[in-house]
């Protein structure tokens, strides 16, 4: 028996997820996603990338600014949903929505949870240099990411993991486990464990001022934050009065004074170590390499980028 679902979700991410549930034996009654947003004071209106998705599949599409009214519980319970499914939607559900009899509400996380809860586990996981991530299927509760997990799937990181290539390794294996999770439900054969406390941590959101890069700190710590916040926001540096942000780097082990540039070939100085940048790009600019960028700018040997 197919089961009937609402689908929550908002960013890229989220897509693969929605289109693996479409062509499955699965009904999607409706798509609930963020509000169009206003670019560039008001030029243009931006759908989220699962609204257009939703779109393009002749799927119903919903946005509402607020789930606490009653005029949104009261749709809920019309659509009477065997499953609400959420990816990555960015509201919390109310507890009245959550207190619906006879509707199974499951949130496809980005992490292994107890680890990572919250806003912004893929960039915590690539930020604090963790050994391997993953993707957890869960029931929602109040408690935010705290409910019970049934499936979780793990992927590796490494020193080159970036949030980009994680991010979309993540959806594809996403696209496959959330399959599995609705044939586990649809039997009756799904198994809850409750999450261990006692192992949360949390994954709060990327506060912009994360994103300028701090010299003072060890190479391999830069480098991590770079992968986690690429392509935005971006870590960057101030030259010129411009904002450089880096878009790829290595670590040298070399030594050198913290945040002076050691050699022609851009390689700068942390607390240990160094970085060498690879690929940059300047405000207004298009990204390049660094080759590219030393040509029309003077990032030269002995210049301090504090």
């Amino acid at each position: 028996m197919a089961l009937k679902i609402i689908f929550m979700g908002t960013p890229d991410f989220a897509v693969p997820i929605l289109k693996s549930i479409y062509k499955s034996s699965n009904k999607i009654l409706e798509v609930y996603t963020q509000p169009p947003k206003k670019k560039n004071r008001g030029q243009k209106i931006l759908s989220s990338p699962v609204h257009k998705c939703a779109d393009e599949l002749n799927l119903k599409t919903r946005f509402p600014n607020s789930l606490e009214t009653n005029e949104e519980l009261d749709h809920f319970k019309s659509l009477n949903p065997d499953l609400v499914l959420v990816v990555a939607y960015g509201k919390i559900l109310p507890k009245k929505l959550l207190n619906i009899a006879k509707i199974h509400f499951i949130n496809l996380h980005a992490s292994l949870l107890p680890r990572w809860r919250g806003a912004a586990p893929i960039q915590r996981a690539i930020m604090n240099m963790d050994k391997e991530t993953g993707i957890s299927v869960m029931k929602i509760v109040e408690k935010l990411d705290a409910g019970p997990v049934m499936l979780k799937s793990k992927i590796k990181l490494t020193k080159e993991s970036n949030y980009t290539d994680i991010s979309k390794q993540m959806a594809d294996v996403g696209a496959s486990l959330v399959i599995e999770a609705l044939d586990l439900i649809n039997k009756n054969k799904a198994n809850f464990v409750d999450q261990d406390e006692r192992k949360a941590t949390y994954a709060k959101k990327i506060d912009k001022s994360e994103s300028k890069i701090d010299w003072n700190e060890k190479a391999s710590k830069i480098i991590a934050k770079i992968n986690s916040l690429n392509p935005s926001p971006g870590c960057w540096f101030k030259f010129s009065r411009s904002r450089i942000k880096i878009i790829k780097a290595k670590e040298i082990k070399i030594t050198g004074k913290a945040g002076v540039v050691l050699d022609d070939e851009l390689t700068v100085g942390c607390s240990e170590n160094a970085i060498q940048i690879l690929e940059i790009q300047k405000e207004g600019k298009k990204k390049v390499s660094s080759k590219e960028f030393l040509k029309g700018n003077k990032l030269e040997k002995g210049l301090s980028l504090f």
